[in-house]
């Protein structure tokens, strides 16, 4: 069997339920949103609510999980970050909340022996993105065909169509407290063992893996750039990794949004402030300029206060502080709360 992209949606939308739009819709505003998992994920279901055109940029270096299964046995970039992404962008209706918990749909199997079988933990959405890869033999054609069978409200692309590995240097001390370096390759590895230090330093193999040309060009042509929030050393950083990718968002005339988490100090971050979180992007990559960082009240104290603003303001940015966090799970930004922030940013910096 074999499927040929022709450049038009795969389905009619005609029968399909109207689209809703809640609060300030922009339906021109174009955005482009770069990040990984549950991080992107938020903020594609704030920005669905107010932007008429939305591009997912997303790492393609995950090999936890079940992307690492398929990762280890197909020889494909990792396709959960990029299934989060299409189910972040389907719409609250019947149609988009049908789809959306098809796509993320895990299995739980197990063999005559009580063993995990070969399906467990596998989501459907990955093995459907992986068959139109197949099918199609172009990962951005095949995500193009999977969003359209959603009906996602953007597009969902890899910053990069070559697998990538990532790896880090985590630093911390032995049973006589003598600093200790361990250089740890993967990027479930690399969360699992920040918890017992500090990463130093990351860095992307292949080091020259070229950009995706679509995500290049988004950048080029979109009103605004959103990073975070995320996982800062393995889902925000890596898009200041990619050189291609690096050189583009610093180029663009676009404006640029920083998004915080809402936990300064996580596994992969332990004992780092929101200012430190700053000083890491802009070691990395000094040339890129942000214009307005959101953050809610909570992820500064009045201690740390004039710190970060001092370090925002070395990248350029105006600090808005904005109550984006859900109200019943403290480590999730709310999405209608961060769909007003991004307005109200928006609006104080127009592109």
């Amino acid at each position: 069997m074999s499927m040929h992209f022709t450049g038009q949606l795969p389905l009619a939308t005609a029968n399909r339920p109207e689209r809703a739009t809640i609060g300030h819709y922009s339906p021109n505003l174009k955005v482009t949103a770069l990040g990984g998992g549950h991080g992107l994920y938020a903020t594609l279901s704030a920005l669905r609510l107010i932007a008429g055109e939305i591009t997912a940029v997303v790492t393609v270096a995950d090999d936890g999980g079940s992307s690492g299964v398929i990762r280890g046995e197909m020889d494909v970039i990792p396709p959960g970050d990029l299934r989060m992404a299409l189910a972040a962008l389907c719409d609250d209706t019947d149609w988009g909340r049908t789809w959306r918990d098809t796509m993320q749909h895990r299995f739980k199997t197990s063999n005559g022996d009580g063993e995990p079988g070969t399906l467990d933990n596998h989501t459907l959405g990955n093995l459907l993105i992986v068959a139109l890869w197949e099918l199609l033999g172009d990962p951005v054609d095949g995500l193009t065909w999977a969003g359209a069978l959603l009906g996602a409200r953007g597009v969902v692309l890899p910053m990069s169509t070559t697998p990538m590995t990532i790896s880090g240097t985590v630093l911390g001390g032995d049973e006589t407290g003598k600093l200790t370096r361990r250089t740890v390759t993967g990027q479930a590895a690399l969360a699992d063992q920040a918890a017992h230090g500090r990463v130093s330093h990351i860095e992307l193999s292949p080091p020259e893996a070229p950009a995706t040309p679509q995500v290049l060009e988004a950048l080029e042509l979109t009103d605004w750039v959103i990073l975070g929030p995320g996982s800062w050393y393995t889902s925000v950083l890596p898009h200041l990794l990619l050189k291609e990718q690096r050189a583009a968002l610093a180029q663009t005339t676009a404006k640029r949004c920083l998004v915080m988490n809402l936990q300064p100090s996580t596994t992969e971050t332990q004992g780092m402030t929101a200012a430190e979180h700053l000083s890491v992007l802009h070691y990395y990559a000094p040339e890129f300029r942000i214009d307005v960082i959101i953050a809610d009240p909570t992820v500064v104290t009045s201690e740390h206060e004039e710190e970060f603003c001092e370090a925002a303001e070395k990248l350029g940015a105006t600090v808005v502080f904005s109550k984006v966090k859900d109200e019943h799970r403290s480590t999730v930004h709310d999405p209608l709360r961060l769909a007003v922030a991004f307005s109200e940013a928006f609006d104080h910096i127009p592109s």
